[in-house]
């Protein structure tokens, strides 16, 4: 194993890491994630519902109000990616599609306004790309995008930030109150804050809510060190070992630190404006409904175990059948339901990448269905994922108690191996990074997880800046 210098154990546990878990990922580097094993994709009525009908709504509706809920957004980090192409003309000065988009369709983002007070008279295209992603002006390249203003309305505009704030009090109220939790950099902390003070007073009146809004960072006992092509330690210019975030699958410990009975998972940047919205509050406040019944009906089973007053076999037909794992002889029906449950919204695959809804033999050889990544699939595999009609979940509710109100650990329940290796590089070196467990896939892959159709236009995200000017952003 290598070597490491009092000063490398002094930086190892600055990171609130250890050596032997450092030590590990080294051996992962050498060693490698195992591939899913993938039987076949998930398709509707084979693993995933079709889209619910509103008895489930309703249901939602009138139970809502018994329930602790949250709503959890990944915020973390700068736009920078958003802005690539902009970045890539400001260093070369050659025109590309996207700059050329942003630069003839100026006046219909929401964000014009703040723009053109930055800019000098008569600016060039260089002038008006610097000012946007620059701190010469509203410098949107290093912020968030929670922080960006996304769209744009009658006589005001809204940022990501602002519409997640609208959205939670269409569907994840309880009792008048609006708990929201944002994992967030901290370097921006200072800035929510401050758009939070400026903008949660109105929407408490307009919208006769209470707002409890919460943050947490990424820990960094969560990152990865980063090892050259040779799996040996990279270290910097300066000789320090490198650490690197590793994906947004280490948000799982934020999310084992909210105390609630159920919680809503979306993305920052996939929010639309009002006059979009309907589809997406329908289909969130059905999914939490079938989470309910659900988890009541587990519940139900739990306490017969417990009361020797069950019925094994129709307890294995709801496994079956309602939490899509094949159960055999030898399976413990308890350890099957005593576990978190998460009921996902999922879309057709249009041709964006990513992984999507498969079932999957775990260790123990066990079918089960998981969202599975293209990076976890083997190459002789890889048709498998091509039939694959439905992309990565774009909403997650989730229910992380269990039959006797308690919280589960939900570090308990990540499959480790589900990692996954990539190349990247600092300070123009190549170097290998290693990513946890994603949120959606390894992260949760011991949850019970039930899929369910829900129409495109609940996915909305926002990858690049041209995305705001498409119909779907448009109020």
């Amino acid at each position: 194993m290598s070597y490491f210098s009092e000063s490398d154990i002094k930086q190892i546990e600055n990171h609130e890491l250890t050596l032997d878990i450092v030590n590990r990922q080294l051996r992962d580097f050498e060693t490698g994630f195992p591939y899913s094993d993938i039987e076949s994709a998930a398709t509707i009525n084979h693993g995933i519902r079709p889209m619910l009908d509103n008895n489930w709504v309703e249901h939602y509706t009138r139970n809502q109000d018994k329930y602790n809920i949250v709503k959890f957004v990944p915020a973390s980090g700068a736009a920078t990616r958003m802005f690539k192409d902009l970045f890539e003309y400001m260093t070369t000065g050659e025109m590309n599609k996207t700059t050329q988009l942003v630069l003839e369709n100026l006046e219909q983002f929401a964000f014009y306004d703040d723009l053109r007070a930055t800019l000098p008279e008569n600016p060039s295209n260089m002038d008006i790309i610097k000012h946007l992603v620059t701190d010469a002006g509203i410098n949107y390249g290093n912020l968030p995008k929670a922080l960006l203003q996304f769209h744009k309305y009658d006589g005001f505009n809204r940022t990501a930030l602002a519409e997640h704030l609208i959205e939670g009090a269409q569907y994840a109220k309880s009792n008048d109150m609006v708990n929201i939790h944002f994992t967030v950099s901290p370097e921006h902390i200072d800035g929510f804050n401050t758009h939070l003070v400026e903008i949660i007073p109105q929407y408490e009146s307009a919208l006769s809510v209470k707002y409890n809004i919460t943050m947490s960072t990424q820990q960094p006992s969560t990152d990865t060190i980063a090892v050259n092509l040779d799996n040996t330690p990279f270290r910097t210019d300066d000789g320090k070992l490198l650490f690197r975030p590793a994906g947004h699958g280490a948000l799982i410990a934020n999310l084992n630190n909210i105390d609630a009975d159920i919680i809503f998972i979306k993305n920052i940047d996939n929010v639309c404006p009002e006059s979009a919205r309907a589809d997406t509050i329908y289909h969130k406040r059905a999914l939490a409904g079938l989470a309910m019944q659900i988890q009541t009906q587990i519940f139900d089973y739990m306490r017969a175990l417990d009361n020797d007053t069950a019925d094994t076999n129709e307890i294995r037909n709801f496994i079956d059948t309602t939490l899509g794992i094949k159960t055999t002889a030898n399976t413990n029906v308890r350890d099957i339901l005593n576990r978190p449950l998460r009921v996902c919204g999922i879309i057709k695959n249009t041709g964006e990448p990513g992984g999507g809804p498969f079932w999957v033999r775990d260790k123990n050889g066990l079918l089960g269905l998981q969202i599975v990544e293209p990076a976890q699939i083997a190459p002789d595999n890889i048709d498998i994922l091509k039939r694959g009609e439905f992309f990565s979940p774009t909403d997650i509710v989730c229910m992380p108690r269990d039959y006797m109100g308690n919280r589960f650990n939900l570090l308990n329940f990540i499959d480790e191996r589900a990692g996954f290796i990539s190349e990247k590089s600092s300070g123009g070196r190549p170097l290998r990074a290693m990513e946890r467990p994603g949120l959606w896939n390894g992260a949760m892959a011991n949850w019970n997880t039930v899929f369910v159709e829900t129409p495109l236009t609940t996915f909305t995200p926002v990858k690049v800046i041209s995305d705001l000017i498409k119909p779907s952003h448009k109020n």
